[in-house]
């Protein structure tokens, strides 16, 4: 079910369940099989869920769409295991959507950590695969820790500090374990300031990005979200100049081309043919690659308790004492997990116009009443 906003607002409330369904449905009418479709339906929802709108259902008709209508994705993909040495392994997704496929690739990392207390899957020939949390966070649902790393394949849209070509992606990373219930560790984040799907909301939205965001080819700051699809503007690294430590985003970018790509075999962003572009970004996100590991402390430890080891660490954190008149101290997915709860209680907001987009595609039924959270 959906409801209206109040007059003021530009929100439209849209129940969970109905959503999912939609989409789960979606999928499975271009092709792909009915559980991996709810589990891409899964992850698609999660960056709604979780307050990351940029990778929810905003890059439906924008990016998995597009990807399987063109024929860049295949909906009826079956990856193959191309090396297989018990704790690791290399996967060819074959252009499966990256939605389901990361996280049967996390899934296969766990069964393996099961077994060795460590495991890893490399995957190569993948699509884009939403939220790198929602991949990770499987791991610490099964009492492990998971890392994900995923490059961004042939599409480059950031340079490097001081450079003048665009040579790679955002390259997320994301770090998951237990911690306090209900409230798992989740670390998920782009190693530029802000992902491209924020800058687009904010042009879609007509609002300016801060300052850090994004700077011209000369390397002064832009606010104009506009001006990244223009070609215009790039992405700044985390860290944003060389005084407040630019070379530390830039470097993880760089460790995670090596640890998805190099190790994998996908298309890499720092290329020779990066050297023939304009400086503006170019490239495609095909043949993306991934990284997928899997760590059980209590397998390569027999005495370890875990739970009581992250329940001490995290609990510390959460009873940090504030600063005087601020907010309790938390630590990375105890807002996230907060916020899914609530909107899967509540319902989800999504733009009026993305409600739009959704109910003429016949996603979405008609309104009911309440109101945006």
């Amino acid at each position: 079910m959906t409801a209206p906003t109040a007059p003021h607002d530009t929100r439209v409330l849209v129940d969970h369940a109905e959503l999912h369904a939609a989409l789960t449905g979606l999928f499975t009418e271009h092709g792909i099989p009915a559980a991996r479709a709810r589990l891409a339906a899964d992850a698609l929802c999660h960056g709604d869920l979780t307050g990351l709108d940029s990778h929810g259902v905003f890059n439906l008709t924008r990016l998995y769409l597009p990807l399987l209508e063109s024929g860049r994705c295949d909906p009826a993909a079956e990856p193959e295991t191309v090396t297989d040495l018990g704790a690791c392994a290399v996967v060819d997704a074959r252009r499966a959507l990256g939605l389901w496929a990361a996280s049967e690739a996390m899934d296969d990392a766990i069964a393996r950590a099961r077994r060795h207390g460590i495991g890893l899957v490399s995957v190569r020939g993948a699509t884009h695969f939403g939220c790198a949390g929602f991949h990770a966070v499987r791991a610490a649902h099964a009492g492990m820790i998971g890392v994900v790393a995923s490059n961004c394949g042939g599409q480059r849209i950031a340079c490097p500090p001081g450079g003048a070509l665009a040579m790679l992606g955002t390259n997320p990373l994301s770090v998951a374990a237990p911690a306090l219930d209900g409230h798992p560790f989740l670390l998920d984040m782009s190693t530029t300031v802000a992902p491209s799907g924020r800058v687009r909301v904010a042009a879609r939205r007509g609002t300016p990005v801060p300052p850090g965001w994004l700077e011209d080819a000369e390397g002064n700051p832009v606010t104009d979200p506009s001006a990244f699809d223009r070609g215009e503007a790039f992405l700044r690294w985390l860290g944003g100049t060389p005084e407040a430590g630019v070379h530390k985003g830039y470097g993880l970018g760089i460790a995670v081309e090596l640890l998805a790509a190099v190790v994998s075999g996908a298309a890499l962003g720092p290329s020779p043919d990066a050297l023939d572009g304009d400086g503006r970004p170019h490239g495609r996100d095909d043949d993306i690659g991934f990284f997928l590991l899997a760590i059980a402390p209590q397998v390569l430890r027999p005495d370890a308790d875990l739970t009581g080891t992250t329940r001490s660490l995290f609990g510390a954190l959460a009873e940090c004492p504030p600063r005087p008149g601020g907010a309790p101290v938390r630590y990375p997915g105890w807002r996230e997990a907060e916020l899914s709860a609530r909107r899967r209680r509540d319902g989800i907001p999504l733009p009026a116009h993305l409600h739009r987009e959704l109910t003429g595609l016949g996603l979405l039924g008609g309104p009911r009443s309440g109101s945006a959270r």
